[in-house]
């Protein structure tokens, strides 16, 4: 009963539009497939470090102090600020790149690797001090009365990954089949813009929000 209530909360969670859905779905709709799936897995690296901090008590002691929670939160909104400013600034060098095609290629993107859609998704998640709010707060109400609490939470978290994996999998497998219409020039750049505008507001958001 209890794994699957996580499973089922898990799905949902997963489901909520977040800056993770964000990235995974820029990275795709730029670079294809495969870099949108570095994305996720950064992604979950990062989810599986805070979960594991909150299985050994780590997630709390930072939350305890608030000056390592505001470094954590000021560093995350940079990192969410550059982002939407490099967003912003591809959609205006594209707009400036005259097109040769409908399915033209941003103008000056070159085919990139693993690493660093890989470190954007790892990155990303680890510098939301939400996320590791949200891995204290989460993952505990799930483990069964007389079990080993940080075993538990480990193979929780375990889970946890595999359902974020999967769902997000769906997603980069539906935007890759969209590829046809969200590629073109003229609705790319309009994506970009929009991501940048969402990245830069929750940088915002972060930054004058409270705990």
């Amino acid at each position: 009963m209890y794994l699957l209530a996580f499973i089922g909360a898990c799905v949902l969670v997963a489901m909520v539009p977040g800056v993770s859905t964000a990235i995974i779905m820029r990275q795709t709709i730029r670079s294809g497939r495969g870099s949108g799936l570095a994305a996720t897995l950064g992604n979950e690296t990062g989810i599986l470090l805070w979960a594991l901090a909150a299985a050994f008590g780590l997630t709390a002691l930072l939350l305890a102090s608030q000056v390592a929670y505001d470094l954590m939160r000021i560093a995350g909104a940079v990192v969410l600020l550059v982002m939407g400013a490099q967003a912003l600034w591809q959609a205006r060098r594209n707009t400036a790149a005259p097109d040769t095609s409908d399915t033209a290629e941003p103008h000056g993107e070159a085919a990139t690797g693993w690493r660093r859609p890989y470190l954007m998704g790892l990155g990303t998640c680890l510098a939301n001090p939400k996320a590791a709010v949200f891995a204290l707060s989460f993952l505990p109400q799930f483990v069964p009365p007389g079990q080993n609490v940080p075993l538990t939470l480990v193979a929780l978290a375990l889970i946890w990954v595999v359902v974020d994996t999967v769902w997000y999998s769906l997603v980069i497998w539906a935007v890759a089949r969209a590829k046809a219409v969200l590629g073109r020039p003229a609705v790319r750049r309009r994506l970009e813009q929009i991501s940048g505008i969402v990245l830069i507001g929750l940088g915002v958001r972060l930054v004058v929000e409270a705990r």
